[in-house]
């Protein structure tokens, strides 16, 4: 019963009025701060920078207040000039806050080396995908007298024989040396 009288008393309803003010207040006070502090609404938008060099992209951002970080890489593109911007996430012409991190791919100066797979004594018809998958080129084929017909007997770079597991750069050209199905011995 007591505890029913204090639940109407006045005291206890001016308390709560003060109390539910003072959280509103406080509430307020809490959003506005938010707004100003998180800058809500406002956003930037993210420039262009596909094709543009590094001394270029940080001259564009750092007006933006954008930060750029620069990520591996491994990728050739022939498209695009040496040491420009092939890749950029977020993407061009999204809004985003000042100081977001803008993530940029560069454009290597060449392709990567990549190793010679041992494809000496496998057919033509074996050996040329695993270098097409390797992003070697094929060149010259000529043959050779070997019993082995269509068997790879040597690999050449630019007229220089190729070991299994050297490096060479992707998209060089290979020529190969294959049998011809003959033993090379002459009957008289």
């Amino acid at each position: 019963m007591k505890i029913l009288r204090f639940v109407f008393s006045k005291v206890f309803l001016l308390q709560l009025i003060f109390a539910t003010i003072l959280l509103m207040l406080l509430s307020y006070g809490v959003l506005k701060w938010l707004d100003r502090t998180t800058n809500h609404g406002e956003f930037i938008e993210v420039p262009v920078l596909i094709g543009k060099t590094l001394d270029v992209t940080k001259k564009e951002t750092q007006n933006l207040k954008l930060q750029i970080v620069v990520q591996d890489s491994a990728n050739y593109n022939p498209n695009y000039p040496i040491y420009s911007v092939i890749e950029q996430s977020p993407m061009a012409k999204s809004l985003v806050k000042e100081q977001r991190k803008i993530y940029l791919t560069l454009n290597p100066s060449g392709y990567r080396n990549v190793g010679m797979p041992n494809i000496i004594r496998r057919t033509f018809r074996q050996a040329k995908p695993t270098l097409e998958a390797l992003g070697f080129e094929i060149g010259n084929i000529s043959y050779s007298d070997d019993i082995g017909k269509d068997e790879v007997l040597k690999i050449q770079y630019k007229g220089k024989n190729i070991t299994p597991g050297m490096l060479l750069r992707k998209k060089s050209k290979i020529d190969l040396v294959l049998g011809n199905g003959s033993r090379g011995i002459q009957i008289p």
